[in-house]
């Protein structure tokens, strides 16, 4: 029985070898799969050479184009007004910004007026006497003077007799010395140069104020103005009275703003030109920043193209008869997403969208496209 079961594996294993043997022979002999080759659809554009006009981007941050920063010149107490001395104050026009104490000083001047017209009085007798012609004109000045108010101004002396006697006197001297108080004490109150409002303000009422201590910042929010920084070749195409297309970090708003003025020196450190431009909306603040589309130079007889489409080695993909190859180009200006490229011949085919893993020589089937 043991030879018989031995027997009858025997032939399976030799059954089982021979039909491996005649398998692997099979498919030693069996034709490989041909691949089929994939051919993808890219879209293209027919090259038509054009005037390029260089449209370029800037930005800067808004500053009131009028703004005055206030010091202070005298000494004294910050007294209280009618409006709050608080940032976002408005102010029109010759209304006052801050009022200082001045009694100290006013009653100093007033002593010195007084003198002022004491002198003025001495000398009348001594005029009716020795100039009776020019006595009715110093009389009328002498009315004139109320100490309430500024000393009006110095009758003019007809002869050199008249001079020297009212200079002599110290009438000259005395009345400039009076000016020049009066005029000191003006700047006890600081009145607004223009209608404005109040951006920064570093004092409140009771403060001691100091001479040449900062008060405070007003700025006229109706115009403002933006500084932006271009390259040389830029600057000298740029013109003043240019309307310019401005725009938030956003994207959300539009605003026109004119070019002002372009300075007439180059930045030695950031080798740029400074340019302003004036921009008018009531929804601006200062410190704003906005971007600026400026027009520039333009290129003849040339392309603009996305910068992804160009390679490292200055090279894009051109279509010859379905078949991907390379053409050197000759980019002559960057932007931010596009390159603007000179001399490629009318009428070549380029990829106007780029496909991943493309190389010279790859089968494409172009897809039409309007030439541009």
């Amino acid at each position: 029985m043991r030879k018989i079961i031995l027997s009858l594996l025997g032939i399976l294993l030799v059954g089982f070898a021979v039909f491996f043997s005649k398998k692997l022979i099979a498919d030693r002999h069996k034709p490989k799969p041909v691949k089929e080759k994939v051919v993808k659809t890219v879209f293209v554009d027919t090259v038509k050479n054009t005037r390029v006009k260089i449209i370029v981007p800037a930005n800067g941050r808004l500053e009131a184009k009028r703004r005055v920063a206030i010091y202070a010149e005298v000494q004294g107490v910050f007294k209280s007004g009618s409006k709050l001395y608080k940032p976002g104050q408005t102010y029109k026009k010759g209304q006052v910004l801050i009022a200082v104490n001045a009694q100290e000083f006013y009653a100093s001047v007033q002593v010195a007026k007084s003198n002022f017209y004491n002198a003025i009085a001495a000398i009348m007798p001594d005029l009716r006497l020795d100039f009776p012609e020019v006595f009715p004109k110093w009389q009328r000045y002498l009315n004139s003077i109320d100490l309430n108010k500024s000393i009006p101004k110095l009758p003019e002396t007809t002869t050199d007799k008249e001079k020297y006697f009212i200079s002599g006197r110290q009438i000259v001297s005395t009345y400039y010395h009076v000016k020049n108080l009066e005029q000191r004490l003006l700047k006890y109150t600081i009145k607004a140069p223009f209608s404005g409002i109040l951006t920064e303000a570093l004092v409140t009422q009771g403060d001691l104020i100091r001479p040449g201590q900062k008060l405070g910042t007003l700025i006229n929010p109706s115009v403002y103005e933006m500084e932006v920084a271009l390259s040389e070749n830029d600057a000298k195409v740029l013109k003043v009275g240019e309307v310019v297309n401005l725009n938030n970090l956003d994207n959300t708003a539009q605003y026109k703003g004119v070019v002002t003025r372009i300075n007439g020196s180059l930045d030695a450190s950031t080798q740029t030109v400074s340019a302003y431009i004036d921009v008018k909306d009531p929804n601006l603040k200062e410190g704003i920043y906005l971007e600026a589309n400026l027009n520039a130079s333009s290129i003849e007889n040339a392309i603009q193209i996305n910068r992804s489409l160009l390679t490292e080695a200055k090279e894009i993909f051109v279509v010859k008869d379905s078949v991907l190859d390379v053409l050197k180009v000759n980019p002559v200006y960057y932007s931010k997403t596009k390159v603007v490229i000179k001399n490629i011949p009318n009428g070549t085919i380029i990829l106007k969208k780029n496909i991943p893993g493309a190389y010279a020589g790859m089968l494409v089937k172009p897809l039409k496209q309007d030439a541009k």
